[in-house]
């Protein structure tokens, strides 16, 4: 059942899950992660809104808060809805063109993310820092809540990839021994 927060687009899927869940992990994080990046996909307004909202919101409950800075960079999406699995490949494949330049210019200390498929190209140039010996990134994945007995697709893929993984059901645990359960986070 969508929250109040998520909403529906013409086609009925519904959109702001995520950016709702990773809100939610942020709003724990202390002060030291700052300036905050936000990598979001060109199209996507709601998330953009949702964040300035959420740090307005900071800022309001925290005057310490009040000079944070944070930045929302976009990109172009991995995959829409509905999109064939070949031209997945070609339109990744963009984004991650796209994405190594802004990682390289932010050389972020932490890439903490939580499943939506732009997290892939930014993950992905996140590792590459480490591989040309730039820096080494520490890629956090928290799998949604929404995901009880599977990986989703971003998370199939950057199971492998991110230093920690971390899953919301101990069902996935099981089947994912190399992942942390910290029970239900968001």
């Amino acid at each position: 059942m969508p929250s109040e927060r998520e909403q529906k687009n013409s086609e009925g899927v519904i959109h702001g899950g995520h950016t709702t869940e990773i809100l939610r992990l942020l709003g724990s994080l202390s002060n030291a992660y700052s300036p905050r990046h936000y990598v979001i996909a060109d199209t996507d307004e709601m998330s953009a809104n949702k964040i300035n909202s959420f740090e307005l919101d900071r800022a309001d409950r925290d005057p310490s808060n009040m000079y944070t800075k944070y930045y929302i960079h976009r990109i172009p999406r991995s995959r829409e809805v509905r999109q064939s699995w070949l031209s997945t490949v070609f339109t990744t494949l963009h984004s991650m063109w796209l994405s190594f330049p802004l990682i390289h210019q932010v050389k972020p200390d932490l890439v903490l993310c939580n499943g939506p498929g732009t997290c892939v190209p930014i993950c992905v140039s996140a590792l590459l820092l480490g591989i040309l010996g730039i820096k080494k990134v520490i890629i956090v994945y928290v799998e949604s809540i929404c995901r009880v007995e599977t990986l989703s697709l971003s998370g199939k893929i950057l199971f492998h990839l991110s230093d920690y993984f971390i899953v919301q059901w101990p069902a996935l645990k099981e089947k994912y021994p190399k992942s942390v359960y910290l029970g239900r986070i968001v």
